[in-house]
């Protein structure tokens, strides 16, 4: 736990962002050297104004890591530095992504195949029939299923998940000393066997109105695809949906009656170009990429690719419909250099280009 507190304290740094904290950690040499230097000696390697220094309170700020540290090792939390390997890399190519996440679960957070499906807390049979359909539909995908544990479609997403042995995690707008609504503890404490539960926010963090908004930007920043069940024409699924769209991430909704109020956010997704429209699950599979292929149906190709193109080309056998960052993060090669080989790739009739940056090989 030594190794964690300070990466703890950098996430309560007054005044530091994500970018602050990694230009520090950078021109610093480290994370220890931020909490041991004298403040004279951080402006001096950082250039950060000294005002600005004299706000950021590490000693406050070591403090509460060390107490929260002590959570962690007690309940079985996983804090996530947002430099850490284990951080999920589709959180951390947003821009908005918190420094530290806290985690209590058994799934891993980079699978291969995420969705979040939001919706309302009013949820109707029809929303209802349509979420079952979706969830047993998934299940033999391997898909791992984002929501946020409120009422309506979001609990009922994680319960169908349970019964149906999908892997689901609730992103909370709280700390992990406690859940809410309180109603769904139970829920919340088997989905740890069969998923997880994950927030930003430390303990003694309330459920505060203000938190969600900032919740659903982890909802959608985890996953590679929201899907909107219900929805009005405003409130939480509706924001998720925007973020999903800032991301670059693919967005599904299921249209309704035109009359009806909890499809009429869904009807504008889809009526706006927000929102791909889909009436099954299958579609959603279809249009990821994420379809069951049949066996032998993997690319061969022999036309003389050098070692970094024929390993891209493995990573896309391996993982379908990739976005750009992925590959990047994967092979370790910088945007730049990316960019040629896969427009190499492209003369030779090797991959085509998805939306939002996303890569894929061409079908044979």
């Amino acid at each position: 736990m030594n190794t964690i507190i300070p990466k703890i304290a950098l996430s309560k740094l007054h005044g530091f962002g994500p970018v602050r904290i990694a230009q520090l950690i950078s021109k610093m040499g480290g994370i220890e050297e931020i909490f041991t230097a004298s403040l004279n000696e951080i402006y001096m390697q950082t250039g950060f104004a000294k005002s600005l220094l004299r706000e950021i309170k590490r000693e406050e700020a070591l403090l509460f890591a060390e107490k929260e540290g002590l959570f962690c090792e007690k309940n079985g939390v996983s804090p996530l530095f947002f430099l850490d390997h284990n951080y999920p890399r589709r959180l951390k190519q947003c821009q908005d992504a918190p420094v530290m996440l806290y985690y209590k679960g058994t799934s891993e957070l980079n699978q291969k195949k995420i969705v979040s499906v939001v919706g309302t807390r009013n949820e109707t049979n029809y929303g209802q029939s349509i979420l079952e359909e979706l969830i047993i539909s998934l299940k033999d995908q391997n898909v791992l299923v984002i929501s946020g544990l409120a009422y309506g479609v979001d609990i009922h997403a994680h319960r169908l998940c349970l019964e149906n042995k999908v892997e689901t995690i609730a992103v909370l707008g709280h700390g992990l000393d406690r859940i809410y609504p309180n109603s769904h503890r139970t829920t919340a404490t088997k989905m740890i066997l069969n998923g997880g539960l994950l927030t930003e926010f430390p303990t003694n963090t309330n459920p505060d109105r203000e938190n969600f908004p900032m919740r659903n930007r982890i909802i959608a920043g985890l996953s590679d695809a929201t899907i909107v069940v219900e929805s009005k024409e405003s409130g939480g699924s509706m924001i998720t949906a925007d973020l999903a769209n800032d991301y670059s991430r693919d967005v599904f909704a299921f249209p309704g009656d035109v009359n009806r109020i909890f499809s009429s956010g869904c009807n504008k997704l889809i009526k706006n170009q927000k929102a791909h429209l889909v009436t099954k699950a299958s579609d959603i599979l279809k249009i990821m990429n994420w379809e069951t292929k049949p066996s032998g149906s993997h690319h061969s190709f022999d036309l003389g690719l050098s070692d970094v193109e024929q390993k891209i080309v493995d990573f896309l056998i391996k993982n379908g419909e990739v976005h750009s960052d992925s590959l990047c993060n994967a092979l370790i090669l910088p945007p730049s250099q990316l960019s040629v080989i896969l427009f190499n790739l492209t003369l030779k009739n090797v991959i085509q280009a998805a939306k939002g940056n996303r890569i894929q090989l061409m079908p044979y």
